[in-house]
């Protein structure tokens, strides 16, 4: 049975298997969330801790030095770069809203911890993996929806500088990632259903399943309600099927191959049937196309001259290889050629809150290398496709 606690209505005390489950829903950027928190931990005294954090981004909290590890060739080398450029476009909204308002991000959690290691509670990350939620976002969207959704992240990157402190209480009832992606939402369930109501279940299993008589869960406001309403279902809630992350779609596949294909039909197409000089047309259509909108994608994002050179080169042939993208080579050449120092890997998370901060740091310039070429060569070869059509008669 859950009921709102007299104190304060983002406090619901909730009667669970023999638990106590106090659940605090919080404001990602409030002073007030963030001192609620350690106060009411610091009240109840309970055995348990659990808080909206994955062990990923919990050991992250706790280790302010973890951007010095990353190896930035292993990252794009094992094809997670764009991975790592959402998950630092979420970093950066989350800081930017922050420190208008004289926060430290995640400040409700990292009060959340030390206010449970004073008391010696046990601590448990009770989110799923940021890595999983972005992936069964991403294998669940169709190739438009996935230009959509890198959109709004990029244009929603200046977002902040409109919201008021007022704004902060219309956040208590909203996720940071729900309120990024607003828009997307609106038209896409898969965002709703993944970055919400998934989480929202698997939230609720490792609060109900955590050790302790007393618990105390402190999670963002857009959480609190679905928790409440499946802690009171109890129903058994698969942890590995939220935890798995759903093979590639078919259309996906076979895009990847059909379009290469495709290419190689037209070449073949043109010199056998319209002969020599409009199958060299073709060649020098789909060369011109991929290379220089690549080109300009790395241009873009201020990469090395011999990074530009680089992904003009390699467009037009890994266009036609997809085991190969072009903002891969462009990715490696602009690491090689500006290596990123120990400075550039300790000023991520201050680089982070500002666009030109994104241009400069050499770490995350090469992201953008990455995404900005691959975005170039794929306008590069729709813009050449029809093109090279019109030359068959």
């Amino acid at each position: 049975m859950a009921e709102p606690d007299k104190d304060d209505k983002m406090i619901t005390r909730i009667s669970c298997n023999g638990k106590e489950i106090i659940l605090i829903g919080t404001a990602h950027v409030s002073k007030q969330s963030a001192q609620l928190v350690q106060d009411t931990i610091h009240e109840q005294n309970p055995d348990t801790v659990c808080v909206e954090l994955c062990r990923t981004r919990l050991a992250a909290l706790k280790d302010a030095d973890r951007w010095k590890n990353m190896d930035i060739v292993k990252v794009i080398k094992e094809k997670k770069a764009l991975l790592l450029f959402m998950n630092l476009l979420l970093a950066s909204f989350q800081k930017k809203m922050a420190d208008k308002f004289n926060i430290k991000p995640g400040q409700e959690m990292i009060n959340a911890i030390a206010a449970a290691e004073k008391i010696n509670a046990l601590i448990v990350p009770a989110d799923r993996d940021i890595q999983v939620t972005l992936s069964r976002v991403w294998r669940g969207m169709g190739v438009w929806e996935k230009l959509k959704l890198m959109a709004s992240l990029v244009f929603s990157f200046g977002a902040s500088d409109d919201i008021e402190e007022e704004d902060i209480e219309k956040m208590k009832q909203e996720d940071i990632l729900q309120t990024l992606l607003a828009d997307v939402k609106k038209t896409h369930p898969i965002i709703e259903k993944t970055l919400i109501n998934e989480r929202d279940r698997f939230l609720t299993e490792k609060i109900r399943s955590a050790p302790g008589e007393k618990i105390v869960a402190v999670v963002g406001a857009a959480h609190a309600p679905g928790i409440k309403k499946y802690l009171a279902l109890n129903d058994v809630i698969d942890l590995d099927e939220l935890n798995s992350v759903p093979p590639a779609g078919n259309t996906g596949k076979i895009l990847k191959w059909l379009i290469p294909s495709l290419i190689l039909l037209l070449f073949a197409t043109g010199f056998l049937m319209e002969g020599k000089s409009a199958g060299s047309d073709m060649i020098w259509i789909w060369i011109a196309a991929n290379g220089i909108f690549a080109g300009l994608g790395a241009l873009l994002a201020l990469a090395h001259p011999l990074t530009i050179i680089s992904s003009i080169i390699a467009a037009p042939l890994t266009s036609l290889n997809p085991m190969i993208a072009a903002g891969w080579v462009s990715g490696l050449v602009e690491a090689f050629s500006r290596k990123p120092k120990v400075k550039d890997l300790e000023d991520i998370p201050n680089d982070i809150g500002s666009i030109k901060g994104f241009w400069r740091n050499n770490v995350t310039r090469i992201l953008l290398v990455v995404v900005f070429t691959n975005l170039g060569s794929s306008i590069g070869t729709m813009t050449a496709l029809p093109l090279m059509l019109k030359l068959i008669n």
